[in-house]
């Protein structure tokens, strides 16, 4: 056999699956390193998804302190949880969190619908050792925080859609699917008025990806996490639609939107000179009989 062999694509790659197993995390723990940059990922040849190739792995098997550290840096907590991390009470840490202050890493809903925030730990800790950050631990709230928060502020979901896109960015692989990250942030109807030819927004509808948890089309859940997906500041619309119409402009240079192609009719053949384009057949009857002259 030849020592310039090349071996095949999955055998240089493994499946999430494996490669959660290898690197000593749970399903979610990976899910979530990717999420944030933490492992990369290749796609797979074959369109099958996504795949972890064996150089990732060995690089993430040779960092000091493997494999606590790595799962330790994707320590999700929730917010009693979170509160307990920064040594605060509940309420203080919701008000934080509220203020965009620290921000969501994930979420889910409980069996009640309610939106659960989770948060990376690490981040809560730095956050707590940041001398600077002493009088909002401890103390009355600022005055006019107090006023943002009686006006109904909350920043979590804005927050969690900023990680949230730039995961979508991190995973796209050209123009189009940039723009389709772009997009499923924002309401169909703010897309329609970017991208108005129909045909180059059917193509985008196809590079958009979809809500992150898995719930039934048309449920209460669903529409839960499709009003969180959706950018609702003014600010956060104006500027996810200037992003957008300069990546589609991007994608209509790399590789314009496919539209169908006429169909070719064949052309009808001209009638011979002294020929009709249709015989008639005989017709039976009076009429007929007349026709003929009467004659039998």
């Amino acid at each position: 056999m030849s020592g310039n062999t090349v071996a095949p694509p999955h055998t240089l790659s493994c499946t999430y699956s494996r490669a959660a197993r290898e690197l000593g995390l749970k399903r979610n723990q990976f899910d979530l390193a990717v999420h944030l940059g933490r492992i990369r990922t290749v796609p797979d040849e074959g369109g099958g998804g996504r795949r972890v190739t064996r150089t990732e792995i060995d690089r993430l098997r040779a960092a000091p302190g493997f494999s606590d550290a790595l799962a330790r840096s994707v320590e999700a907590v929730g917010t009693t949880e979170a509160a307990a991390v920064m040594q605060v009470p509940p309420s203080r840490f919701t008000r934080l969190a509220r203020l965009g202050l620290v921000a969501p890493v994930t979420f889910y809903l409980n069996r009640y619908r309610a939106v659960v925030w989770l948060y990376l730990a690490d981040e809560l800790r730095q956050f707590a050792a940041d001398e600077g950050n002493a009088s909002l631990l401890t103390g009355r709230t600022p005055e006019a925080m107090r006023d943002r928060l009686a006006a109904g502020l909350d920043l979590r979901a804005r927050n969690w859609r900023g990680r949230h896109l730039g995961f979508l960015l991190r995973q796209a692989e050209g123009p189009w699917q940039r723009a389709g990250a772009l997009a499923a942030l924002l309401d169909p109807l703010q897309v329609a008025e970017i991208a108005r030819d129909p045909y180059e927004r059917s193509h985008l509808n196809r590079f958009r990806p979809g809500p992150p948890t898995h719930s039934a089309p048309g449920s209460p859940a669903a529409h839960l996490v499709e009003r969180i997906m959706t950018a609702a500041d003014p600010d956060e619309i104006a500027w996810l639609r200037s992003d957008l119409a300069h990546t589609l402009a991007e994608a209509r240079a790399h590789h314009p939107a496919p539209r169908p192609t006429a169909k070719s009719v064949p052309p009808r053949t001209a009638a011979e000179p002294g020929r009709t384009a249709r015989t008639e057949r005989p017709r039976s009857g009076l009429l007929g009989w007349l026709r003929r002259g009467g004659s039998a």
